[in-house]
């Protein structure tokens, strides 16, 4: 398995990407470390989260799963074996959401406080934030390029349109630019990334780290029908693929995963990482057992 180079940026990762979205909700502590060493373990280095993780959970003030990671870089040594990106704009309470110039300046600090690390390999921004001008939010990457906090910026959810403005914002004022995009994309949601957004990573050699690559698990094929969706506490979001597509897609998972012997998880997976313009799916798991599968 070979390297892939994040956009033009210089960083190279392993074609796939572990979610940390999980620590801190459907995962504590202790089982996170034994999951990231078993990650390490296997080869693979890019650990993907944000500082709004996990912030929805009953009592949680986000930064959990960037204080998880945090404890284990410390705790395992492994910091120069691993590209930790993380994410700033999404919503944390009053006053601290979006991708202004103070605001991403105070997030910073908190995510390196939090990560135990002196700098970000890949930082991203997490929305669109339409009420800060694009100037002032590449400036401030930027300079925290030339600070050393930060390598490598990217983006997670824009659309095209905007995707594209960043991109040109960048280059008329010589500032550092999004080298990669994080989108929602997999076997069941294609049509939005193939139509609008893969062109133009392609055409400008972006990097594409994509999140949802299991289909927040639907694609494992462990839902079948509503009476599977107790099973996890993320399986209210499966239902709405269980519909006739989502059930011609598990049922072509289980084709192929019968013939070669793997599960319906590796199959997706690996058609993610097969399309061209990928750099690396992200994808969670919440022992190692899932892991390993």
């Amino acid at each position: 398995m070979e390297k892939r180079e994040i956009g033009n940026s210089g960083l190279k990762v392993y074609p796939f990407a572990f979610g940390g979205n999980v620590f801190g909700w459907t995962v504590d502590e202790k089982e996170s470390f034994k999951i990231l060493d078993a990650f390490v373990d296997a080869g693979l280095d890019l650990i993907d989260t944000a500082d709004v993780y996990a912030y929805w959970v009953p009592g949680n003030k986000g930064g959990e799963s960037e204080t998880i990671i945090g404890n284990w870089l410390k705790k395992s040594g492994k910091r120069n074996k691993v590209l930790i990106a993380t994410k700033v704009g999404k919503p944390m309470g009053e006053g601290k959401k979006g991708l202004s110039r103070k605001y991403i300046m105070q997030a910073v600090e908190d995510s390196l406080k939090r990560l135990q690390t002196d700098y970000i390999d890949l930082y991203q921004s997490h929305d669109d934030d339409k009420s800060t001008p694009l100037l002032e939010t590449l400036e401030t990457y930027t300079d925290l390029i030339k600070q050393g906090k930060v390598r490598v910026i990217g983006a997670s959810n824009f659309d095209g349109i905007r995707f594209k403005e960043a991109l040109q914002v960048s280059k008329d004022n010589n500032l550092a630019a999004y080298e990669c995009l994080q989108p929602e994309y997999n076997l069941y949601t294609r049509e939005y990334y193939e139509k609008e957004l893969e062109p133009v990573c392609r055409e400008r050699n972006i990097g594409v780290i994509s999140y949802y690559a299991l289909a927040s698990g639907f694609l494992t094929g462990k839902y079948r029908s509503e009476n599977d969706l107790s099973q996890s506490s993320r399986g209210a979001g499966v239902k709405k693929f269980l519909n006739p597509r989502g059930y011609k897609i598990l049922a072509a998972l289980d084709k192929v995963a019968a013939e070669y012997k793997v599960t319906q998880a590796s199959v997706a997976l690996a058609w993610i990482i097969a399309r061209p313009g990928i750099t690396a799916p992200i994808a969670s798991a919440t022992s190692i057992k899932q892991m390993v599968n």
